[in-house]
């Protein structure tokens, strides 16, 4: 039995293509040829960011070999012949990443731009386009995270904010609640006063448990064993006081149960509490939006927010999202409609997806 071997086309086949591509600076060229330039003696990826050379002085060569066989050299500001510039972009975002996450204060935007061999307009918006979020606003996230670890251990709010590396605690009261869903002292005593409406219901994908402070519906938890998901919350606030749900929070658990069954019909307005970062708020805002039936990519997601490149950020968006369907981020798939990881488990993620194309 003969197999037919499909070749895709060659998206850069002539010197036309080629030369629209150097135009509009195209980094998907990268790697296909170079372009060199008759009055310099240099050649360039395409997406090179100097300036346009007139075109009867370019010629396109292939590979960077055949550009130096013809007697040009690599250009120092793209470095054709060094590693692939997304690499090292992402690379340079990474050791930034570092430093920012080991630094007792936030380090400058100068020290860290000079680090990644950026200038700090560039190294910014590099960092902006991989991340999602500037360098100012991962700092915060980082330090965020840092303060929860400390308000957990330290004696008093103060110590562990500056334990955090907050040089004064007026900055993060200011979002203090957004951040941590309470008080930063109720955070640091567990929930204690804090409390937290709860009820544990059952559908067809299994347990589910529906759990609401006085601003709206902060978790909808999807699992096999009831238990397992009332410890998980009493994990997360073990001074709070969990209150079993009145016959109105019993009403809310229904709709909720009713959006697994049918989960291609128009959800209900359902208050929610929403925790997280500028960016999470962002991308989970964006999910919101997809309608049902439909579903979407990390990487349209991240374009949608105006943050093309951050497709690994809206991937961690998801996975950290804790209401499920009401924010549904088992509408985002692969490139290809691939199902990918889906933090209640992926049959359930393709069970909703049936549901709402089956209407």
């Amino acid at each position: 039995m003969s197999a037919a071997i499909e070749i895709a086309a060659d998206p850069f086949p002539n010197d036309a293509a080629r030369l629209a591509a150097v135009r509009r600076r195209d980094r998907a060229a990268d790697g296909r040829f170079v372009y060199a330039v008759l009055t310099t003696g240099v050649y360039c990826r395409p997406s090179c960011p100097a300036r346009p050379a007139r075109v009867e002085n370019i010629r396109f060569h292939p590979t960077c070999e055949a550009a130096e066989a013809a007697g040009y050299r690599p250009c120092k500001r793209c470095k054709p012949n060094g590693a692939d510039l997304v690499a090292r972009h992402a690379a340079a975002v990474t050791r930034a990443c570092q430093l920012i996450e080991e630094a007792e204060e936030m380090p400058s935007l100068a020290a860290l731009a000079e680090t990644a061999g950026l200038s700090r307009f560039h190294f910014h918006r590099v960092f902006k386009e991989i991340t999602g979020v500037t360098p100012r606003d991962y700092a915060a996230a980082r330090r965020a995270a840092r303060v929860k670890q400390e308000l957990t251990g330290a004696g008093t709010v103060t110590e562990a904010l500056y334990g955090a590396g907050y040089g004064s605690n007026s900055r993060f009261y200011e979002n203090a609640t957004a951040i941590l869903g309470m008080r930063p002292r109720e955070w640091r005593d567990g929930g204690r006063d804090a409390e937290i409406r709860f009820a544990l219901g059952q559908c067809s994908l299994g347990a589910v448990l529906v759990a609401a402070t006085a601003k709206g519906v902060c978790a909808i938890q999807l699992g096999d064993d009831p238990q397992a998901l009332l410890d998980a919350l009493q994990d997360r606030f073990p001074k709070a006081r969990l209150v079993g749900g009145d016959a109105a929070f019993e009403a809310l658990v229904a709709q909720v149960v009713g959006m697994m069954e049918q989960p291609g019909r128009a959800a209900p307005d359902l208050p929610l509490d929403m925790r997280g970062t500028a960016f999470q708020q962002r991308v989970w805002k964006a999910l919101r939006e997809i309608p049902p039936g439909s579903t979407a990519t990390y990487a349209e997601i991240a374009a949608r927010i105006g943050q093309p490149r951050a497709v690994r950020a809206v991937a961690r968006a998801c996975a950290t999202n804790e209401i499920a369907v009401a924010i549904p981020c088992h509408r985002v798939v692969r490139t290809g409609g691939a199902l990918s990881g889906y933090r209640w488990g992926v049959e359930r993620k393709r069970a909703l997806l049936r549901r709402e194309t089956e209407g």
